[in-house]
């Protein structure tokens, strides 16, 4: 029966339009797949780590921290699929607990880094001596490597989880701070900008309403890219001692701790965190970088 009132219309046409949006979408990532395979990949790993980080008290079939003396140093096994530990804990368990560590300091350490570099990229809309100012400090970072500034960041701080978040975010601040700020200079130059301007447009207005928008998409690329750098990072700084701290899951202390003492006897310590580590990153960087293609309308236009 056709709609009469006005909201049954309004209700039909709401109930078609979101299925044109489901089906517009299951069509885009069709397409995503067929052309980006390597990046359909490194997206399921990322929505794998996703998945097994938010069920890990769910899925995972024991305590991450359960001491059994009993069962220490197991190979893989039926009932430890990836072993034991010298402690007699299960290793997948540590695995799957370790997801969370890792990407709850992937997103606060990348949500530090990108929220700082807008901050300091965006007076370059002025190009004043406080832009200069601030390129120099981002310069003077950009000159020491990532780990050891990360690592001097934490040594000042103090070892802990928290802080190393803290020490990464830093230290993504000055390659988000660039990047704002060569799209804040190119935005800049469009016509929509100088036609806003001409009309009377406040500089904060226009920020908000033309730069913004038009820069994000080499800012969700750049963000999403330096997720896999940060979870290398905190797996390095926890492998120094200077990130997650024992009896806590995770990868990098995994390895620094059982897999390096018990490396000749019981390889599986070390093998199943290096593993996770290792396909984690590639995930990431492979969507990353499938991301980019899609999103940066230069690399469009040249195909």
């Amino acid at each position: 029966m056709w709609p009469e009132t006005m909201a049954e219309r309004h209700e039909l046409s709401s109930m078609v339009a979101a299925g044109r949006g489901r089906r517009m979408r299951a069509v885009g990532l069709l397409l995503f797949a067929r052309h980006k395979p390597l990046g359909m990949v490194g997206g399921v790993i990322v929505l794998l780590l996703i998945l097994v980080a938010i069920t890990a008290p769910l899925i995972s079939p024991y305590d991450p921290l359960e001491v059994n003396s009993k069962s220490m140093l197991e190979p893989p096994s039926g009932a430890h699929l990836f072993g034991t530990d010298q402690a007699g804990r299960d290793v997948l368990s540590r695995v799957m607990w370790g997801a969370r560590v890792a990407l709850w300091v992937g997103i606060v350490s990348v949500g530090i880094g990108t929220a700082a570099g807008i901050f300091f990229g965006l007076p370059s809309y002025w190009a004043g001596a406080f832009d200069l100012a601030i390129q120099r400090v981002m310069d003077g970072m950009l000159s020491f490597p990532t780990l050891i500034l990360a690592i001097t960041l934490v040594a000042v701080l103090g070892p802990g989880i928290t802080n190393a978040m803290i020490a990464i975010g830093i230290v993504m601040v000055p390659q988000m701070a660039r990047l704002v700020r060569g799209s804040v200079l190119s935005v800049r130059e469009n016509t929509f900008v100088e036609a806003a301007t001409a009309l009377g447009a406040r500089d904060k207005d226009i920020i908000w309403r033309h730069v913004l928008p038009n820069i994000m998409a080499p800012i969700i690329v750049m963000a999403t890219a330096s997720l896999g750098r940060a979870i290398l990072v905190e797996a390095s700084l926890s492998f120094l001692g200077l990130g997650t701290q024992p009896p806590t899951p995770s990868w990098g202390a995994d390895l620094s701790g059982p897999g390096r003492a018990y490396m000749e006897i019981a390889p599986w310590l070390a093998t199943f965190p290096g593993v996770a580590v290792s396909l984690v990153v590639l995930g990431i960087n492979l969507y990353g970088d499938a991301l980019r293609d899609v999103l940066d309308p230069r690399l469009r236009t040249e195909r």
